[in-house]
């Protein structure tokens, strides 16, 4: 009995000391910490388990963001979202390079904000007890400090190894503009964004300024033009390069590169365009290097951008993603500028030069209702109404020629998931083959369900003109072949040229062209 009363009480004890142990593993887990550690520079860091989503590979397309902070390389697109791109040794040194193609990324994520952060390679994963950690700040105002993204350090192996802590919270949030929120908040809710896409499809202008794309909704335009000889301006400066004389109004033109201090332009000054922005009820001339094309879009394609302390970060509306011709920084035209700027440049010129503008003006003829139309060159100047193209893209895409086609059907090419038929008006008019391709465009036009791509020489501008401006066709001389593509039209346009003469621009009737288009592929048949 004794015996069995010893082996019992034995039994006990064994129980209650592993009952003890597990609770001192319980008590000790209970404080610990995840986190995971990576080196950049040699020095070794470390984050949350919690905020680091992913690490990934170091993206091959990076847009720059103009007169972002140092520390920010720009923002790349990943899985739906617009992230972007830190540079930790910036933070900490602003001489540091900057971020290169072998080093990796770690995505941040804090309440659905999203950044991030390049390093050189990843570490471990430690579990951190409370008296491992050492709650050490920069002091406030130091100019060496990182901007108080370190928020303390921890030490291991009694003190010979110390690793500095980041503050995941103060990374997302450097003057971070709330957008990915909302982002997060759409991409959770996804049949909503289809019945938003379906709802709200609109046409937006890609342009380039200093090397950069940049995108303005289609009803911000009001007008696209060569450059003029601007008029000198009392207010002539680095932003300010003069005013032109739109039709009776005063317009100020900026140089929106030199307003982004964005790089010099490595462009063809011939493709240098002014466009005429409506800024509320004003109107103002941004001068850009190229206007690329006119890309369809809807509002859930621009993915939020949060700008870590961009200067004038209310202008950007987001980034267009477009694998093909490259992201664009979307622009929202209400904010490029202040008030007070508006007020000084749209309403300063209006005050000095309203009365010159409207007396250059009064020999033109009255504007009545006016459409805007897409100018082009296929050897003779058109112009298209911008309804009735889709968009623009470039001619050096992937084109599919099925045997058995008509001569004048170039090819099948996609584009964004659909099939176009790509059509060669040279061809189909019997006119000789142009000399260089280097400006050729497609203009993508929809009739009746279909779609088809029609190739000209190049793109030339967008006008907004008066129907007082139309005329009909003259008899013209069939210059280019039997079937000279001018046949196909009733009308043309006067387009005031800028030495005062008007240019002649022949309509392009979408209706005659399908007949044509349709009585040969039917000859072929």
């Amino acid at each position: 009995m004794t015996n069995a009363m010893t082996d019992a009480h034995a039994a006990v004890t064994a129980i209650e000391q592993q009952t003890a142990a597990a609770a001192r593993v319980l008590r000790e887990a209970a404080g610990m910490e995840v986190m995971g550690t990576f080196f950049l520079a040699g020095q070794e860091f470390a984050l949350p388990a919690a905020n680091v989503r992913e690490v990934v590979g170091m993206p091959g397309r990076i847009t720059p963001i103009p007169l972002s902070p140092h520390c920010l390389e720009g923002i790349f697109t990943l899985r739906g979202a617009a992230i972007p791109l830190l540079n930790l040794g910036r933070i900490f040194d602003p001489a540091a390079p900057a971020a290169m193609g072998e080093q990796r990324v770690a995505i941040i994520d804090v309440d659905d904000i999203q950044v991030g952060l390049v390093f050189d390679a990843t570490g471990e994963v430690l579990r951190v007890r409370p008296e491992q950690r050492a709650g050490l700040r920069w002091r406030e105002g130091d100019d060496q400090a990182p901007a108080g993204v370190v928020a303390g350090a921890i030490t291991l192996n009694d003190g010979a190894r110390v690793v500095q802590l980041l503050d995941a919270d103060a990374l997302v949030r450097i003057d971070n503009v709330p957008q990915v929120r909302a982002h997060a908040s759409v991409a959770r809710d996804a049949w909503r964004m289809r019945f938003l896409r379906q709802a709200q499809g609109r046409k937006c202008i890609s342009f380039t300024v200093g090397g950069l794309r940049f995108a303005l909704a289609m009803e911000a335009i009001q007008e696209i033009m060569r450059v003029p000889e601007l008029l000198p301006s009392v207010m002539l400066g680095r932003l300010c390069k003069g005013w032109l004389n739109l039709r009776g109004m005063p317009v100020g033109v900026v140089d929106f590169g030199a307003l982004l201090n964005c790089a010099p332009s490595q462009s063809d000054p011939q493709d240098a365009r002014v466009l005429v922005v409506r800024i509320g009820d004003e109107q103002l001339g941004l001068l850009v290097d190229a206007v690329d094309d006119i890309r369809p879009y809807f509002d859930t394609d621009i993915l939020p951008i949060p700008l870590l302390g961009t200067a004038r970060g209310a202008m950007y509306r987001g980034c267009l993603p477009n694998a093909e011709l490259g992201d664009s920084l979307f622009l929202a035209h209400e904010s490029l500028f202040s008030d007070t700027e508006v007020s000084d440049i749209c309403a300063g010129h209006r005050r000095l030069y309203a009365q010159e503008a409207s007396a250059a003006c009064a020999a033109r003829k009255k504007s009545g209702a006016r459409h805007v139309y897409l100018a082009f060159s296929l050897d003779t100047g058109w112009a298209a109404d911008i309804s009735q193209v889709r968009e623009i893209v470039d001619f050096d895409g992937t084109v599919t020629r099925p045997p058995g086609m008509p001569a004048c059907v170039y090819g099948m090419m996609q584009v964004r998931q659909q099939m176009v038929c790509v059509i060669d008006l040279r061809v189909l008019y019997g006119m000789a083959p142009l000399g260089t391709e280097a400006a050729r465009r497609i203009l993508v036009l929809e009739h009746e369900g279909e779609r088809f791509g029609l190739i000209v020489d190049r793109v030339d501008t967008i006008l907004s003109l008066p129907d007082s401006q139309r005329r009909p066709s003259p008899q013209l001389l069939r210059v280019n072949g039997p079937q000279d593509m001018r046949q196909d039209s009733a009308e043309v346009l006067e387009v005031p040229g800028i030495d005062g003469r008007d240019d002649v621009l022949t309509l392009f009737d979408k209706e005659k062209f399908i007949v044509t288009l349709r009585q040969q592929l039917g000859a072929v048949h």
